[in-house]
């Protein structure tokens, strides 16, 4: 049971919609119709003064989307998990890394006193 001032069965806004007299007029809207590779076709309505976008992404699978049925936008390349070795390997050269090894195995090596 609830406790308190509340009036059962109302929220903040309910009440009667009046339009023409407590809101303004509704802007001039143009529907643009986009499709996806899936052959998924979206149409969000845009403000008829602005310029649509040339992509949007499809609210059913998420990829893009273009104006054009024919020539939908290509799926977007996704790029394999690379690991921190991965990367070292791209900005290292075998000579860099045995380099780099026998260093370290010196510092070591000087620690232990051999």
């Amino acid at each position: 049971m609830a406790a308190g001032n509340t009036i059962r069965g109302s929220r903040v806004g309910s009440g009667p919609m009046r339009w023409l007299e407590e809101r303004s007029d509704e802007v001039p809207r143009r529907s643009v119709t986009y499709w996806c590779a899936s052959g998924h076709a979206t149409s969000p309505s845009f403000a008829a003064d602005v310029a649509p976008p040339p992509v949007w992404d499809c609210p059913r699978c998420g990829l893009p989307a273009g104006p054009d049925e024919n020539n939908p936008p290509d799926t977007p390349r996704t790029e394999r998990y690379k690991s921190h070795l991965a990367y070292v390997k791209e900005r290292r050269s075998d000579a860099d890394a045995a380099a780099i090894l026998a260093e370290a195995l010196a510092r070591v090596r000087q620690r232990r006193g051999r």
